[in-house]
């Protein structure tokens, strides 16, 4: 068994509190490699109600979908909470709105003070909602259609998606050279559609944005003795993909499957792990050999 060489350290993990989603998968893998965790979120607001039509066809609340979704990053961290802690690593929760600088500016010292110098920085908060440049009324999720991109949209998209990893990236690099630096892991979530994202235009662009921080940050960082990578996903099923979508989506895979969190996650340990100490600066998409566009 390969030793990975993290046990003892100390990572963040944003947007970790789905216990489906990727960040929770990232934080429960660490945990397993012996690695204390700080789940830092921001619970979304839960989905709005949905009346019954008294038929018994509505869908059943644990059916992947929209409201399973919206559901799943309502929720407060305690059940990933204690599956980290299960692995016999100290564990806390962190709620913080990493849309606000001042939160950013925040965070690792509270992390730092609960559990120890963070080592380990995984950018996974997100924001994802439909616009574009051309108006379409096919309904999304439950949004009304795409709508058309604006400055208020795009400022949130790049609040969290892009301002918040390079403020909480710099916090990190300026912490480690406070100790003397050595080493330190940053593993930034992105999509493999960042290039190009019609209908989601301001997520392709501001996560696009966040792959350049990659680059820069990598070749600034590494004499601290950091490594910065980033991960592209295809579609993975983080309980936002409805059923018709899945078998289309696993049709078009070489694999015959969508993505699982844990797909990605065994790929930020990697790039946490002293294996990886000769990768960064790079981008690595995980599509199961498809890319979305």
């Amino acid at each position: 068994m390969i030793d990975t060489g993290l046990a003892g350290r100390v990572a963040v993990v944003t947007g970790s509190n789905s216990p489906v989603g990727i960040g929770a998968a990232i934080a429960r893998a660490l945990a397993s490699e012996g690695v204390a965790i700080g789940l830092a979120f921001l619970p979304t607001p839960p989905p709005p109600a949905e009346p019954s039509t008294g038929s018994g066809t509505e869908d059943p609340a644990d059916e992947p979908g929209a409201r399973a979704y919206a559901e799943a990053t309502a929720s407060d961290g305690a059940q990933v909470l204690a599956e980290v802690r299960a692995e016999g690593v100290e564990a806390e929760i962190f709620v913080v709105d990493l849309a606000d600088p001042r939160a950013c500016a925040g965070l690792l010292g509270e992390v730092e003070r609960t559990l120890g110098p963070v080592d380990i920085l995984v950018n996974n908060a997100a924001l994802s909602v439909p616009d574009t440049f051309v108006p379409q009324r096919d309904p999304v999720f439950y949004f009304d259609g795409h709508p058309v991109l604006d400055a208020a949209n795009l400022d949130r998209h790049y609040a969290l998606n892009t301002r918040a990893p390079a403020l909480l990236m710099a916090d990190f690099h300026h912490r480690l050279l406070e100790r003397g630096g050595g080493w330190g892991r940053i593993v930034n979530l992105s999509t493999d559609g960042a290039p190009q994202f019609p209908g989601e235009v301001s997520y392709g662009a501001t996560k696009y944005a966040l792959e350049s921080l990659t680059r820069s940050a990598a070749q600034e960082m590494a004499p601290a003795g950091v490594t910065v990578n980033t991960i592209a996903p295809g579609p993975v099923q983080t309980g936002w993909i409805g059923p018709d979508l899945a078998e289309t989506a696993a049709a078009m895979s070489p694999f015959g499957r969508l993505g699982q969190p844990d797909d990605i996650a065994d790929i930020a340990v990697f790039l946490a792990s002293d294996q990886a100490r000769w990768l960064s600066g790079q981008t690595f998409y995980a599509g199961g050999g498809k890319r979305t566009f």
